[in-house]
């Protein structure tokens, strides 16, 4: 039951992100990627919570998977909004 769990809750965060991040004009979508940084910090810890305290293997992978996706998120947010932000500086 636990593993039916775990699959459920990552698929259904892994459609729920998906479907809010097509919403969002592209006008706000740096802005928001700036704030949701913070948020996906959260998400890695939760991961490395989750990663730590799966007791068989399968929870143990999804827990890694949650983990990478996170970083990911991470990484890839703020590398576009420091990309963005260089766009408004006065060049020489």
């Amino acid at each position: 039951m636990e593993i039916i769990l775990l699959v459920f809750t990552f698929v259904l965060a892994a459609f729920l992100g998906f479907e809010l991040i097509q919403k969002v004009p592209s006008q706000l979508h740096t802005p928001l990627m700036s704030g949701s940084n913070a948020i996906s910090g959260i998400t890695i810890v939760g991961a490395i919570i989750t990663t730590g305290a799966a007791e068989s293997t399968f929870g143990s992978i999804i827990g890694f998977a949650a983990l990478v996706a996170a970083t990911i998120n991470v990484v890839g947010g703020y590398l576009v909004t420091d990309r963005m932000l260089g766009m408004f500086k006065k060049k020489n």
